[in-house]
């Protein structure tokens, strides 16, 4: 007989109210946002220093370590904790940063010490992207899973619309030397926080399921096991995979190529990607103010459904008013459908599978698939921008119908 002990907060107080998870949300927002000075300022510190090519090897450098290391870090995430990970990554981040921030007061940048930079900061995002998704489970009750991932999701797009402006202040004012810094001090401002988060302990369990010890590679195919025999967990990532797919690739490139297409620039493509935000923002903040979303497996399958519907018709829209009309039902339904999942993901893992679960979900959405975009740039040129965003649309909606065929996914609840 397994004895379970308490998981996260259940004394029913919300999480919205809950210190234990506005302390982790500071902690993630922070994180966030240093996150986008760090990018705004690699950015622009590469393209002073090397080429047009250059500059996009400085920023594609850092995702090598991480598609690499990813499920490795769930590993690590389980094997020690996800707030010892998280803390120890974040710490490295902060001190990887402002260490180079220091070492440009004494010299000027070089490409190859920016991708240096870039191919560390991508290793440690690898540990702390799998932990901080295995956190929530941990600091709050399983009923508030849905409420923290719309917290989770205004925490990013606050992030967003913050970063990049305070980034370029920093580089206005001080160059790359006071944006790398002012990265650092976020990231510096985040381990206070996270260190006064109080974590719940695993449940306890049968020895006979207790998973068996051995070396990380065992743990890794263990957790790969897991997901594959999960009822609901292997069609979730099914769907994660075969969506984002199709979502990245229009909502990023395909979006740049097409402004630039129908001739509507840089302000034009500003306000589509602001509407997107305004319609992500809304789903995160309805999911925070409700908490909770009745049948959310079908839900989710059907807000990404709707959303494949609406990127197909983006490349169609004529002017730049509609398209921002249509950009803001994108980040509406799709944004729901991503917390939705993130969500049944966090309810439905065991805790000391959660680390490498959410490792396997995050090399999807952060690693895999932003290697669509040289095929979706190749497929613009040579077919136009309405064909390939009806393509991936189609591809997205392959994923959600996957997911209302499968009926243990359908059919999957939240915790009330």
């Amino acid at each position: 007989m397994t004895v379970t002990l308490p998981v996260g907060d259940d004394t029913g107080r919300p999480a919205h109210r809950d210190g234990n998870v506005l302390r982790w949300l500071g902690a993630y927002a922070a994180s966030m946002i240093g996150d986008s000075v760090y990018y705004m300022a690699l950015a622009w510190a590469a393209a002073r220093t090397g080429s047009a090519a250059q500059t996009g090897l400085v920023l594609a450098a850092g995702s090598i370590p991480r598609a690499v290391l990813l499920l490795g870090g769930g590993v690590l995430a389980d094997r020690l904790g996800p707030r010892r990970v998280v803390v120890a990554s974040d710490t490295a981040r902060c001190l990887v940063i402002l260490g180079l921030a220091g070492t440009l007061l004494l010299t000027s940048p070089t490409v190859w010490m920016l991708i240096a930079v870039a191919l560390v900061f991508g290793a440690v995002d690898a540990l702390f992207l799998p932990a901080v998704g295995a956190l929530p489970p941990r600091i709050t009750a399983a009923s508030q899973l849905a409420r923290v991932q719309g917290m989770r999701g205004l925490a990013t797009r606050t992030a967003n619309v913050v970063g990049a402006p305070l980034g370029g202040v920093a580089v206005a004012l001080g160059g790359p030397v006071l944006a790398f810094a002012a990265a650092g001090v976020l990231f510096a401002v985040s381990l206070p926080l996270l260190l006064a988060v109080r974590m719940s302990p695993l449940p306890a369990r049968d020895p006979a399921d207790a998973e068996p010890a051995g070396t990380a590679w065992r743990e890794l195919a263990d957790g790969l096991g897991y997901i594959r025999r999960h009822p609901m967990l292997g069609p979730l990532m099914l769907v994660v995979a075969v969506s984002e797919l199709g979502f990245v690739g229009p909502l990023n490139l395909g979006l740049i190529l097409l402004s630039d297409e129908r001739g509507w620039g840089a302000s034009g493509m500003g306000w589509v990607i602001a509407a997107f935000g305004i319609g992500a923002g809304a789903s995160a903040l309805l999911l925070t103010v409700r908490g909770r979303v009745p049948r959310a497996g079908l839900v989710m399958c059907l807000t990404v459904l709707v959303g494949a519907v609406a990127i197909a018709a983006l490349a169609y829209v004529p002017s730049v008013p509609l398209a921002a009309g249509v950009a803001v039902l994108v980040g509406l339904f799709a944004g729901l459908g991503g917390a939705l999942c993130g969500a049944l993901t966090q309810t439905a893992a065991d805790p000391a599978y959660l680390g490498r679960v959410t490792s396997v979900s995050t090399l999807f959405t952060h690693a895999l698939a932003p290697l669509s975009y040289p095929v979706t740039g190749a497929a613009v040129a040579l077919w136009g921008t309405g064909p390939v965003f009806v393509a991936s649309a189609s591809l997205c909606a392959a994923g959600a119908m996957a997911g209302l065929l499968l009926a243990p996914l359908r059919r999957a609840e939240l915790p009330g």
